[in-house]
């Protein structure tokens, strides 16, 4: 359980290197703060230099703290409802949830009951927590692994920013229905709705840009383990690409996929990376192959003792 849930202030200490700069230019450098969350914190109070209000052209020495209070107390109106999922990772700005398949990350229509964000509120209630989660890339509700939650809408900016600036590393697991001809590539190849269908996803010719990057973990006539990591991030992308190429994932009806081993699309979110916005260290984490996948590998032939 993470400590002292509630505590609304970051603090940010001028190193030597920065003395002389303003505090506008601490706040939105270093801290990434925009102009706009800086003048809605300055009317708030929420702004503080050696505690106390500062002016913003105010310039700073070695040794000072400023703090913000980014991390603001908020109310879903979403009713909390345990969910099934694993707490990676959590620390006062945000959480790596290892999520199962079969459960949806948020809610799409009103009445859209037990998702992923529900399942984080009811944890929160527990830990007497206020807020609300904010998903900072997607899953699809069969895909099963890694995903990051921002827990204020400060962090949910930083790291979307990095997810923009292709700063946060995304890795999957796929088992796919036939062998593959080539042992590594990339598929480019753009995305659109597929006219067709509700839900379905083409490759589709004006369609959004999309990249996908592939390594064969092991293969035989049956079938193919792969490793796949993202360049971008469009829906279904993962699943399109691979059913482009006539090899479409296993379980995944919604692309013909072979159905006699696996109830779902055989995907798993099995690392991801990225730069803490206000710790500055590298967060790297790993999941291993859930048990549906791993039976599957089995019946394939496939080696699944993977090292993510």
């Amino acid at each position: 359980m993470v400590k002292t849930m509630n505590n609304k202030w970051i603090t940010y200490t001028i190193k030597a290197d920065l003395e002389g700069m303003t505090v506008e230019e601490i706040l939105k450098g270093p801290l990434q703060l925009s102009g706009r969350m800086i003048n809605r914190l300055t009317r708030r109070k929420g702004i503080l230099l050696n505690g106390r209000s500062p002016w913003m052209k105010q310039k700073v020495k070695t040794g000072d703290q400023i703090k913000a209070a980014v991390r603001p107390l908020e109310k879903s109106d979403l009713q909390p409802e345990p969910v099934p999922f694993t707490i990676v990772y959590e620390d006062l700005d945000l959480m790596v949830i290892d999520k199962p398949a079969g459960v949806t990350v948020h809610p799409v229509r009103p009445d859209d009951r037990s998702t992923l964000v529900h399942g984080i509120l009811h944890v929160w209630e527990q830990q007497g927590f206020s807020g609300v989660p904010r998903p900072v890339h997607r899953l699809d509700r069969n895909t099963s692994g890694l995903i990051l939650i921002a827990k204020n809408a400060y962090m949910h900016q930083l790291l979307d920013r990095q997810l923009r600036q292709k700063k946060i590393e995304r890795r999957y697991l796929a088992l796919l229905g036939r062998p593959l001809p080539r042992l590594a590539g990339t598929i480019d190849a753009p995305i659109g709705r597929d006219p067709g269908h509700p839900t379905r996803r083409k490759i589709k010719k004006g369609g959004e840009h999309a990249v996908t990057h592939y390594q064969v973990r092991d293969q035989n006539e049956q079938g193919a383990l792969v490793e796949v990591r993202l360049e971008t991030g469009r829906t279904h992308q993962i699943r399109v690409h691979f059913a482009h190429l006539q090899a479409p994932l296993m379980g995944d009806s919604l692309y013909q996929g072979e159905l006699s081993l696996i109830k779902r699309q055989a995907l798993h979110s099995s690392v991801l990376s990225f730069l803490h916005p206000l710790q500055g260290k590298e967060m790297r984490f790993t999941s291993p192959l859930p048990d549906d996948m791993k039976q599957a590998a089995d019946r394939l032939r496939l080696c699944c003792h993977t090292d993510p």
